[in-house]
C-alpha cells in the first residue's frame, strides 16, 4: 500500500487537507465550529464502519444517512458556504487573475488610487467632524464585488457625495442614520443599509456592532468600510481581516482613495 504511494496521492491528501481548513475557519467565525467538529467525527465513524470494519447491515443505515445528509448539510451550511465561495473569489490571488485579463489602461488607473480627491475630501471632512461631535457611521466603499445585496436592504439615495449629506444621514435623531451608508461609482447609492455582523472572537471588545458589521462586510468582499466610534469617537478603517485604528485625517485620505490598506 505505502510502496504505491504517489505524487498524486501526496496532492490528493493535502487539497482534502487545505478544503477542510479554509471550512474550519469559515466555521470558526461562524460559531459553527462544534457542528463542524460533529459532521467530522460522523464521517470518520461512517469510513471505519463501512470501509475499514465492512459492516453490511450498520454500514448500509449511515450510507443511506449520508446520502441524505450531503443535502441536509448544503441546508444547514448554506451561509458557510456563501461565505466560503465569497471567500475564495475575494482572494488577493484570484483578484490578480481578474485584473490580468482587464486592459493595461484599467489596470494603471487602479494601481494606486480608486477615487479622486473630489470624492473622498466630503467623507474625509465628514468623518472628522463627526469623531469630534462623536456622532456615529459606518461608511462601506464598493471595490470589484458589488454590494447589490447589501444595499438592496436600504433607502437608495443615489446622490452626489457631500459633507453635509454625509453627516445629516448619520445624524442621531435621522431615520437613516442606524445602518450603513454603502458609497458605489463615486456616488452615495444607498443609507441605512443591513449588514453582515461578524462573529470573530479576535476583534477587540472595545470595538462595537459597527466594528463588527464593519468586519462583517469587508470579510464577504473586497469593499472597505469606515466606522465612526459613538463612544469614543475614534476613526477606524475595515478591509479584509484587519483593522486600523486611531485613523488621523491624512491617514483616512490616502486609505480612502486607494479603496484598500
Amino acid at each position: 500500500m505505502f510502496l504505491s504511494f504517489g505524487l498524486k496521492d501526496f496532492v490528493d491528501i493535502v487539497s482534502v487537507a487545505i478544503i477542510l481548513y479554509y471550512c474550519y475557519k469559515v466555521m470558526k467565525r461562524s460559531r459553527s465550529v462544534n457542528i463542524f467538529y460533529g459532521v467530522l467525527i460522523f464521517i470518520s465513524f461512517w469510513i471505519v464502519v463501512s470501509k475499514i470494519l465492512e459492516m453490511k447491515v450498520l454500514g448500509g443505515v449511515l450510507d443511506q444517512l449520508v446520502n441524505v445528509g450531503a443535502i441536509a448539510l448544503i441546508v444547514l451550511f448554506q451561509e458557510e458556504i456563501r461565505h466560503f465561495f465569497y471567500e475564495l473569489g475575494a482572494h488577493e490571488k484570484a483578484n490578480r487573475l481578474v485584473r490580468f485579463f482587464r486592459s493595461e489602461k484599467a489596470k494603471s488607473a487602479n494601481d494606486e488610487y480608486r477615487y479622486d480627491r473630489e470624492v473622498i475630501f466630503p467623507i474625509v471632512m465628514a468623518c472628522i467632524n463627526m469623531s469630534k461631535q462623536k456622532v456615529g457611521a459606518l461608511i462601506v466603499i464598493e471595490n470589484d464585488i458589488p454590494l447589490t445585496d447589501f444595499i438592496r436592504t436600504g433607502e437608495t439615495i443615489d446622490a452626489r457625495i457631500s459633507q453635509r449629506l454625509v453627516e445629516n444621514i448619520f445624524f442621531k435623531n435621522s431615520p437613516l442614520h442606524d445602518g450603513a451608508m454603502i458609497v458605489a461609482g463615486g456616488k452615495i447609492v444607498a443609507a441605512a443599509c443591513i449588514l453582515p455582523i461578524s462573529h470573530d472572537l479576535d476583534i477587540p471588545k472595545e470595538f462595537g456592532l459597527r466594528h463588527r458589521a464593519g468586519k462583517g462586510v469587508t470579510t464577504d468582499t473586497d469593499a472597505l468600510a469606515v466606522i465612526v466610534s459613538e463612544e469614543t469617537g475614534n476613526i477606524t478603517a475595515a478591509y479584509g481581516d484587519a483593522f486600523r485604528s486611531h485613523l488621523s485625517p491624512e491617514e483616512l485620505e490616502n486609505i480612502l482613495m486607494k479603496g484598500r490598506f
